[in-house]
């Protein structure tokens, strides 16, 4: 059977997977007696070995049986979880993402072995202390070993009921390989073999234990059959991997069975099922499979995009419709056009309700970086986080994480001091790194906070006219807010030394050139001895926004109306060229201009010799500028159009839209004027 139409499935629910992996690992270590965690650990194993078995991928198969060993001695008490254990498992996790992800890339695992880490394993089992609870569940095995095959009466007036029936009772011991892989697979195949012939009424261990392989190598099974011993043991004995197979009759003495059980089973068959039926209730099974059932489905992005773009050609037509002069349209004209408005909006809601994911996603992975950081660096670090919940567009989802990578490896590195320092400066010896996310308007806000040592503006100048960025006499005129900008230039690193976290430059570079590649800005808050903040301000969505049009001469461009402050209007007598930045008093405090058709090169400008002139005041950060403009046209919902691989140098344009009467306008990257 070609299993290739089943990849993308299992490599998705294998990432579900490895992500709440990862999440109980963490867990794990801080809270090593919790049943629960291990429980989990253990069921995705035990889940990701079933599912790379029946896939093929016998690398990944291997190492969560290891795994699953381990954990199994774990959970009942023969080993004590410490954080050389924990290691090795977040290397098997790190094992299973990297074939994970040459699967997502290339269709195959990847070449890497994993014998090194299950040779870690295996020695963690060789070399397991005999704690208390082994001890127990040694003596517990002792006393009750699997050829104990008591009936009670209800299996009794089983067997009699079949005898009467003209049927035969078998008491079958199954021993499997001890080099079997999928033990519960093997179970799975005899259990399917018997039940062509006769049922299971009787099973040591339960069915449940037996599936989720809480067994070494031999279970016991009792059956009814028509069919003869010999039958029934050339069978079990031609399955692979079952290396002996017992088989005894059971007789039972003459004694009339329970009425009850007479009346409830005369004639019926029993499964091994139905034989723990008065444990359950009837229906619970169903009930439960019910409730667990979600209501999603997996979709792919791209036929989201499509999606979008049917809404997106929609709100075009919407908006031509709506250019159309009043005087031509006839009242049922605007009638339609405002149910049409109703629909499109309602629509584009719905289509971008669709697209946001919670942040989470991205969090997740950071626990698990900041503990190996942390051991790295020899530093006690705490990451809190917060609004996980909150959600963004899945196009920004997959940019976000680097920049948020880098930002918390820098505080980190960089902001959180080594332990005797922070004890000498009165602090605890435990750093804090926070990580939260909170919905702001029309934007979603990210900020990662450490209380550090915050950021040395001296050090950064002097830095920076080491390596020729500045000049002395600039620097002197630096305030706290422009010196810190300077940590966002290319090659720019205030380590003392080159090391695998840092000293290279390229980190908060990257930072600011992603954020400001989906139309985000980033502050920095610091306080010397408390810390540092980096703030991350992005737009909910890149697909359709608000927009402000002007006009520019005879063009049309359009401006983001979450960046925009304030309209206003000055008299061009009021502008001062100050160090050749034209700049006008706004707000008693001042404010730089920009003449947009300068920098955007558009001829027969009005704005040039007119007195009183347009201003859009725009905002990036705490920081914002007028842009003189010739025309306002209104406020309209645009669609976001790339410009294509050919126009993507250009950095004054951050797209464009098409309008109602089919011209094309381009979107002004307010960022990079700014």
């Amino acid at each position: 059977m070609d299993m290739n139409q089943y990849l993308e499935i299992f490599i998705e629910e294998s990432q579900e997977h490895l992500q709440g992996l990862n999440q109980n690992l963490l867990g794990l270590e801080s809270n090593p007696k919790d049943s629960k965690i291990l429980n989990e650990i253990f069921r995705v194993a035990h889940t990701l070995k079933g599912m790379s078995g029946t896939m093929g991928f016998n690398n990944m198969m291997g190492l969560t049986h290891e795994m699953e060993n381990v954990l199994d001695d774990i959970r009942n008490g023969r080993i004590d979880v410490n954080s050389d254990i924990v290691d090795v498992l977040f290397e098997c996790l790190d094992f299973l993402d990297n074939a994970v992800t040459n699967l997502s890339n290339t269709g195959k695992e990847g070449n890497r072995s994993a014998e090194g880490i299950i040779v870690k394993l295996n020695n963690i089992l060789k070399n397991k202390p005999l704690t208390a609870a082994a001890v127990k569940v040694a003596a517990v095995q002792e006393e009750k070993s699997t050829d104990d095959f008591n009936m009670n009466q209800y299996d009794e007036g089983l067997v009699r009921k079949a005898a009467q029936q003209g049927l035969n009772a078998y008491r079958i011991k199954i021993t499997l390989d001890k080099g079997c892989m999928l033990k519960s697979a093997r179970a799975f195949i005899v259990f399917q073999t018997i039940e062509r012939y006769g049922e299971i009424f009787k099973s040591i261990p339960k069915v449940e234990d037996i599936e989720d392989e809480k067994f070494d190598t031999e279970f016991l099974l009792g059956i009814v059959t028509k069919e003869s011993e010999a039958v029934i043991k050339k069978e079990l004995e031609s399955i692979s991997e079952v290396v002996e197979v017992s088989v005894a009759s059971i007789v039972v003495g003459d004694e009339p069975a329970e009425n009850a059980i007479d009346n409830a089973r005369s004639g019926v068959a029993v499964t091994a099922e139905a034989a723990d039926s008065d444990e359950k209730e009837p229906g619970e099974d169903n009930q439960n499979r019910k409730a667990k059932m979600g209501k999603t489905v997996r979709v792919d992005i791209d036929r989201l995009d499509n999606l979008m773009n049917l809404v997106s050609e929609l709100i075009i037509i919407k908006n031509g419709l709506e250019g159309i002069g009043n005087d031509s349209r006839s009242q049922e004209m605007n009638e339609a056009v405002e149910y049409l408005e109703r629909i499109t909006t309602n629509l584009h809601d719905a289509v971008m309700k669709v697209r946001m994911v919670p942040i989470e996603r991205v969090f997740n992975r950071f626990p698990r970086m900041v503990r190996d950081l942390s051991k790295d660096l020899g530093k006690d670090i705490m990451l809190h986080m917060s609004g996980e919940e909150t959600e963004l567009d899945r196009t920004v989802i997959d940019e976000i994480g680097d920049p948020l990578i880098h930002l918390i490896r820098n505080s980190i590195d960089h902001g959180i001091e080594e332990r005797e320092e922070r004890v000498r400066n009165g602090k605890i010896s435990n750093g804090k790194v926070y990580l939260r996310a909170y919905q702001d308007g029309n934007s979603v806000v990210i900020e990662v906070e450490d209380d550090g040592k915050g950021i040395d503006v001296e050090k950064v100048k002097k830095k920076a006219i080491d390596k020729g960025i500045i000049k002395q006499a600039e620097a002197n005129e630096l305030d706290e807010r422009n010196a810190i900008e300077l940590l966002f230039k290319p090659g720019f690193s205030t380590a003392d030394k080159v090391s695998d976290l840092s000293g290279r430059g390229v980190g908060l570079d990257v930072v600011k050139t992603k954020i400001e590649s989906l139309n985000g800005v980033v502050e920095v808050e610091t306080a010397p001895g408390k810390g540092s903040k980096f703030i991350i301000r992005l737009p909910l969505t890149l697909a359709i926004i608000q927009a402000l049009l002007v006009n520019i001469g005879s063009e049309k461009y359009a401006i983001p109306l979450n960046v925009i402050r304030d309209i206003t209007t000055i008299t061009s007598n009021t502008i001062r060229n100050i160090h050749g930045q034209e700049v006008v008093l706004n707000r008693e405090s001042v404010l730089p201009i920009v003449r947009l058709n300068r920098v955007l090169d558009v001829e027969n400008s009005s704005s040039e010799e007119a007195e009183e002139l347009t201003i859009v005041v725009v905002k990036k950060g705490d920081k914002n500028a007028g842009f003189i403009v010739d025309k306002l046209i209104g406020q309209q919902e645009i669609v976001i159009k790339t410009l294509g691989k050919f126009l993507s140098g250009i950095k004054l344009i951050a797209g464009a839209t098409i309008l109602g009467d089919g011209q094309v306008a381009l979107i002004v990257d307010t960022n990079s004027l700014i």
